[in-house]
């Protein structure tokens, strides 16, 4: 509302020039219709402001609104006439600098250099340099972390049938885990590395598995399998150069497929069965044989006692012998020559005890 009164009072003056009136000559001298500075100013007549030369002139909102703008906006200098926003953007640029330059690699990480998208160098654990970005992008990676990749279902599926050595049909789900060795061949020499190392897997699982048994890869042989895979993994990849390390491979399931897998169930369980009967028999074999051994070790050192004392060592023997065998016998002695009658006091002094009870 303002703006358009302005504008209408100097569309007014504009018209009216008030000659002869009691103002005096609004003239041309820009003095605001004073006449040349005699006389009172016009009433109706726009109000004074100081112009570019130093006289007055009209005043605008839309003058205002440019000052201020410039004034925001750089328009200010400083003492030694340069812009203040100079010294803002020297600011960001060192910031950006310092920033970009200096990288936190931690221990378990390793910092790629990158230098135009080519390969530059890689960082250490610690406090790295580089030339700032857009120049240099380091990129940090964990050469640490252990991944694992799961190949096959929990669940039976065709998919994971793989045939045996005696051509049988086995249901493997395994996993595999790795880590990075070489960060530079991990990031730029194989594109979808992930789905790599699950194809080697497959690949070197089939291979070793085809070399075994059933009755192996679903018992006691499935270590050694896990074994030969991780080996034959880690040496085709490094053939790839993918620079990883193959840390291990473990078998989660090893069935036979779903439609004979009630019947593999009986056979290992008949298996289990006929293995319990030869441990027993087997730890009695071990009892028999200990036992037999220490009696013969017991006779050897009779014997070599025998040869030192023959007629000794016979009657202890036979002293011996007699003792064990009627010491469970009842005995009878009867008189003979120098010999002094046996009186029985254990049973006379228990006979009368038997007539008193009776």
């Amino acid at each position: 509302m303002r703006k358009i009164l302005g504008w209408g009072s100097r569309l007014g003056a504009s018209f009216n020039e008030n000659k002869g009136g009691p103002w005096g000559s609004s003239g041309g001298s820009g003095d605001g219709g004073n006449g040349g500075g005699e006389g009172p100013r016009n009433p109706w007549g726009p109000p004074p402001r100081k112009g570019r030369s130093g006289g007055v002139g009209n005043v605008t909102s839309l003058d205002d609104f440019l000052k201020k703008s410039r004034d925001r906006f750089g328009g200010g200098f400083s003492q030694d006439g340069r812009p203040y926003w100079l010294y803002g953007l020297a600011v960001f640029a060192l910031l950006w600098v310092v920033f970009t330059s200096m990288h936190m690699i931690g221990p378990q990480e390793r910092g790629v250099i990158t230098r135009f998208g080519k390969y530059a160098g890689t960082l250490g654990p610690g406090v790295g340099l580089s030339f700032p970005s857009p120049i240099d992008r380091v990129q940090k990676v964990d050469v640490e972390e252990i991944r694992t990749i799961d190949i096959g279902s929990a669940e039976p599926s065709d998919d994971n049938l793989i045939l045996t050595g005696d051509q049988n049909l086995i249901d493997l789900a395994y996993s595999v885990r790795w880590n990075i060795r070489d960060p530079e061949r991990y990031l730029f020499q194989i594109a979808d590395l992930e789905e790599t190392i699950g194809e080697v897997a497959q690949s070197a699982m089939r291979a070793v598995v085809a070399s075994v048994t059933l009755d192996d890869a679903i018992g006691s042989g499935r270590s050694e399998i896990e074994q030969r895979v991780a080996l034959a993994m880690q040496e085709l990849l490094d053939n790839y150069g993918a620079g990883v390390a193959v840390q291990g491979v473990a078998i989660k399931q090893s069935d036979p497929p779903a439609a004979v897998n009630d019947a593999f169930k009986e056979v290992t369980a008949a298996q289990q069965e006929a293995q319990s009967y030869i441990n027993n028999a087997r730890a009695t074999a071990l009892q028999v044989t200990a036992k037999a051994q220490g009696e013969a070790a017991a006779f050897d050192k009779v014997y070599a006692e025998y040869k030192l004392a023959p007629e000794v060592t016979r009657r202890r023997m036979y002293y011996e012998t007699m003792e064990e065998v009627l010491s469970k016998v009842d005995k009878t002695v009867i008189e003979a020559p120098g010999v002094t009658p046996y009186l029985p006091l254990p049973e006379i002094a228990g006979r009368p005890q038997a007539k008193q009870s009776q």
